[in-house]
């Protein structure tokens, strides 16, 4: 990577280190920061390029947005449950201490984690469902949160400019996908931005395609993530009274534990423990298994649960309504409406040519936090529904 003149030498000379006890330090198989590609040049600084890429994850107005997006559970008053921005930050976590044993790039591991879920609508995974149906609707190939994530990267973020983010955290973000159950997996080399193109479109064309990270490090975001969510998900449905400790099934329990913490500590020793072998890193059998079971407990007591769904009706009637409403001002050029002056005003004009004013609307309401999507929902005169404290027996 080209460096600039106007960095000091001797900040140059230390980040010249840091590359080089990469190289003797960490696993053949990882990710070096030397080796990161971009697609825009730029002069560099001190910092190793994944590095720079956390950076500017960070200071994005995406991940700022992390704040007030669902999890799981909404329209719950209750400060203890999980949202998104706890989420990414446990992934992070997890994913470097696993990384860290296993010799991996903690910096490449850590711009992914804290990048891979910043295309999540408003009200989680149910509202991904209705706005992926309403852009089916309107002409525009299926909504994915993944694939979301990138395009705010690569088209939205700096005025429409895009991060400029490496190929392999770009990758990582594109290919995270917690919910495939996976007891092994292996990363998918040797991608440039040509493939990387190439598995966007067909992702975009096909919800269903299984696409497999370029790196290692991208591979363990992944496991990661179900790490992440899986007890932390049960924790806040006992919080909210939606199941008890005693129904999580006595299999699971047997092997990884009763609690968020021992899950944890079960699933993260047991992949460090297998190491990586033949550059793919996994589960043992009985703890994969362990895991797949409680999986399939989780979507059927929790995730697909009734109780979690009271007043997502309301919810998808909002999506809707807004959708409509925000397309027809752009029609209409309704330079007073929303859409306009808090959303494209802060855009080069080339995004809303080049994206299509469909497009426009799916990003604007992709990029909602809950509360922003509830207070323009009401604007549009939407009926919103009431916030709840526990999930069984309402207020």
């Amino acid at each position: 990577m080209n460096t600039s003149c106007s960095v000091d030498p001797v900040l140059l000379a230390l980040k010249k280190a840091l590359d080089e006890k990469e190289s003797r330090h960490l696993s053949p198989l990882a990710t070096l920061s030397r080796s990161a590609w971009r697609r825009g040049g730029e002069p560099g600084d001190h910092r190793q390029s994944f590095a720079v890429d956390t950076d500017r994850v960070l200071h994005s107005r995406a991940y700022t947005r992390y704040i007030d997006k669902t999890q799981v559970f909404y329209m719950v008053r209750n400060d203890h449950i999980t949202h998104r921005v706890l989420h990414v930050q446990l992934v992070s976590k997890i994913a470097r201490t696993i990384g860290r044993f296993l010799g991996l790039n903690e910096d490449l591991i850590e711009a992914i984690a804290l990048g891979h879920d910043l295309g999540h609508p408003p009200f989680g995974h149910d509202g991904e469902k209705v706005l992926d149906q309403l852009c089916r609707e309107h002409g525009l190939p299926s909504f994915q949160h993944n694939l979301q994530s990138v395009i705010f990267l690569e088209k939205i973020e700096k005025g429409g400019r895009g991060l400029n983010l490496t190929l392999q955290v770009l990758d990582g973000i594109m290919c995270h996908d917690g919910e495939i159950h996976h007891q092994v997996i292996k990363p998918h080399r040797d991608k440039d931005f040509a493939a990387f193109d190439r598995e966007f479109a067909a992702k975009l064309a096909d919800p269903g395609l299984e696409l497999l990270p370029m790196t290692l490090e991208g591979c363990v975001v992944r496991l990661a993530d179900t790490i992440a969510y899986i007890g932390r998900d049960i924790e806040d449905a006992i919080e909210l009274q939606l199941i008890s400790r005693e129904d999580i099934p006595r299999e699971c329990t047997e092997l990884l534990g009763r609690s968020n913490g021992s899950i944890v500590y079960r699933l993260v020793t047991d992949l460090i423990a297998n190491g990586i072998k033949e550059d793919q890193i996994g589960f043992s059998p009985p703890v994969g298994q362990a895991l797949g079971r409680l999986k399939e407990f989780n979507y059927q007591a929790i995730y697909l649960n009734p109780l979690v769904k009271q007043g997502f009706d309301l919810i998808a009637a909002c999506y809707r309504t807004m959708f409509g409403r925000f397309l027809d001002d752009l029609h209409a050029r309704r330079s007073e409406a929303p859409i306009f002056t808090e959303y494209l005003r802060f855009l080069a004009p080339h995004y809303r040519e080049q994206a299509g004013e469909t497009a426009v609307v799916r990003d604007f309401i992709a990029g909602m936090t809950d509360e922003y999507f509830l207070n323009q929902a009401r604007i549009c005169g939407c009926r919103t529904p009431e916030m709840r404290r526990t999930l069984r027996g309402g207020e």
